[in-house]
């Protein structure tokens, strides 16, 4: 699949998710978790009945100002997904972060993730007047390079993460860049 056959969709509301993109995402957050990928459950292998109610109160705490449901479709199926969120916090409510970053794993490599990405960043800004955007990616699997590739930037102690521990990659700042656990920011 190229890039340009790639359509990114949002959702604001659980409604804007029909059943059968409901179980596309629960199908892609299985495969996902199941072979490794730090999607949210820390102990695969993981079925639908884990996964089912998770989605579920993401998909109910969907709205516009707070919540964002991002999905790539490449020929209408479901390839990729993430979750962008505004802090509740009132002295950090400028701030979003970026939840279960995720591409199909047939569709790896593709452009698919880069694409999520960029949009993400770019509804931050611009949809929800973000200022920083963080996330927080696995260390040792190659998210540092590839978020960095985009923009983002470590925050934090700035130390270099363990081969196996969690990295914060993550800030994108005035909804650039990435901060570090890896936690990254992108302003």
């Amino acid at each position: 699949m190229h890039s340009d056959s790639l359509r990114l969709a949002q959702a604001t509301t659980a409604q804007d998710i029909g059943q059968d993109r409901c179980q596309a995402l629960i199908n892609c957050w299985i495969d996902v978790s199941n072979v490794g990928g730090a999607a949210g459950f820390p102990f695969p292998p993981i079925d639908e009945r884990d996964v089912a109610p998770a989605l579920e109160t993401i998909l109910e705490s969907l709205a516009a100002r707070t919540s964002r449901l991002l999905m790539a479709l490449g020929d209408d199926e479901l390839v990729g997904w993430l979750n962008i969120r505004r802090d509740a916090y009132a002295l950090i409510a400028h701030w979003g972060t970026l939840h279960h970053v995720q591409t199909h794993t047939s569709r790896r490599g593709q452009g698919i993730g880069s694409a999520l990405v960029k949009e993400a960043h770019r509804i931050a800004r611009e949809d929800m007047a973000l200022e920083q955007l963080h996330l927080a990616a696995r260390a040792g699997e190659g998210l540092v390079t590839f978020y960095g590739s985009l923009g983002w930037r470590r925050s934090g102690a700035g130390q270099e993460p363990s081969a196996s521990g969690p990295a914060t990659i993550a800030t994108k700042s005035s909804c650039s860049s990435i901060s570090e656990s890896e936690e990254m920011t992108r302003s």
